[in-house]
């Protein structure tokens, strides 16, 4: 049996993210938002990095003044819980997970991260521990 790392596992579902159904680009959405976080929980800081929007990435390493894959291990992001929900608006989805909402964007024909940790705020924004600036 093959195994496929977590990064190509994203490269593949980001791919696809600009092909299909509705359905097809709301499960690539929800299957990067998962691949992020469980990178996350795997102490693997290089695969959750190429997920991210460039605009992420850069305010993290800045924020953090360390190199993307060091900083986002040390971000206090949750475990990849159970999808409950996504929604695609054009080039824009939201993920909705037990303990998460992601927001991502469709950068280069695939889905990256924009925003994890984020928690509703009733009629405010998110609040969300990692966002681009």
């Amino acid at each position: 049996m093959k195994v496929i790392s977590v990064a190509a596992a994203a490269l593949l579902a980001a791919g696809l993210a600009g092909c299909g159904s509705v359905g097809d680009r709301q499960t690539a959405a929800a299957t990067a938002a998962m691949t992020l976080l469980t990178a996350v929980q795997q102490h693997d800081g290089g695969s959750a990095c190429v997920l991210l929007a460039p605009a992420t990435a850069a305010e993290l390493i800045k924020s953090a003044g360390k190199s993307c894959p060091e900083a986002i291990l040390d971000e206090d992001l949750p475990a990849p819980g159970t999808v409950t929900g996504a929604a695609v608006y054009g080039q824009w989805a939201q993920v909705r997970l037990t303990g998460d909402t992601v927001f991502l964007a469709v950068v280069d024909r695939g889905w990256r991260v924009v925003a994890a940790g984020c928690s509703p705020r009733g009629d405010r924004p998110y609040d969300c521990t990692l966002q681009g600036g």
